[in-house]
């Protein structure tokens, strides 16, 4: 297993590997690596003859300036535990100057209103980071497949707009969302909970679950207030948004339509802990 920390480098030695007709799947991350991850770059070995994990931790996506100090920063152990997967694994571990060349900010993109939805209202600018970065990798990479988490459902969709507008040749594909046992998304800011938040966490998902079967029978405003209602009896866990949207254009839905697929959104925060998770409703 290589690791590289210069883009140049990397790029050679892909388009090195590509004239001799490998394919390269691609997996972007910010490191603290767990399961969900792994999970990722072994669907992208299934697929393609070797796999590029970028390890970094990007500050132009980052509206609070506390988290991004804060975030986990793990590049030994991230690298241990993907020598456990394969040798055929190339990380992509590069300083802030080697992506942005002295200049990290933000260009702004129109991803045809996807970006003011949900983490769009509450994270100001965290998507042009998002296109960004992306964009940037894409272009040091080059990868035939790239591989997104759905626990990031509304990035997934941002980044597949973004590859279609600026006509990126890039495979996008989503990959189901990995818990812990106990349903809790797995992320990388699970590490920073504390036992009490940990264990209640998965209130999260029961939530969702719980959600799913009333959209069943109720509407959209009824699943949504009955919500809150669950969250504002909660003693640790404090309702940032639930929204239920259509999974196209990620709009809150006003009224159910059975030729229409839905999705529930929740963040919260438990602590200073902001979590994220999503379920399919129909």
């Amino acid at each position: 297993m290589k690791v590289f920390s210069g883009r140049i480098k990397i790029k050679n030695y892909i388009n090195s590997k590509k004239d001799s007709g490998f394919t390269f799947g691609f997996v972007p991350t910010m490191g603290a690596l767990h399961k969900g991850h792994l999970s990722l770059v072994e669907k992208g070995l299934s697929n393609n003859d070797y796999v590029v994990v970028s390890v970094f931790v990007n500050p132009t996506q980052f509206d609070n300036a506390e988290d991004l100090k804060k975030y986990p920063r793990t590049l030994d152990r991230d690298v241990a535990l993907l020598k456990t997967v394969s040798d055929a694994i190339l990380v992509y571990a590069p300083s802030v100057d080697d992506i942005y060349d002295g200049n990290a900010k933000a260009k702004h993109f129109d991803f045809d209103g996807l970006e003011f939805e949900m983490e769009g209202q509450f994270r100001k600018g965290h998507f042009d980071g998002v296109g960004t970065i992306v964009k940037r990798l894409f272009e040091i990479v080059t990868p035939n497949d790239a591989y997104f988490g759905e626990k990031d459902f509304q990035q997934l969709a941002i980044v597949k707009k973004l590859v279609q507008k600026h006509e990126i040749p890039v495979n996008v594909i989503g990959c189901k969302i990995h818990r812990e046992a106990n349903g809790l998304a797995m992320s990388s800011r699970n590490e920073r909970l504390k036992p009490e938040y940990k264990k209640a966490a998965p209130f999260i998902y029961e939530t969702l679950k719980a959600a799913k079967m009333k959209f069943g029978t109720k509407s959209a405003k009824e699943v949504t207030e009955w919500v809150e209602r669950q969250f504002a009896k909660h003693d640790l866990l404090k309702l940032e948004y639930f929204t239920i949207a259509d999974v196209e254009t990620l709009k809150p839905v006003k009224r159910k339509s059975k030729t229409k697929t839905y999705r529930a959104f929740v963040a919260a925060y438990a602590d200073d802990i902001r979590l994220i998770d999503n379920l399919a409703l129909n």
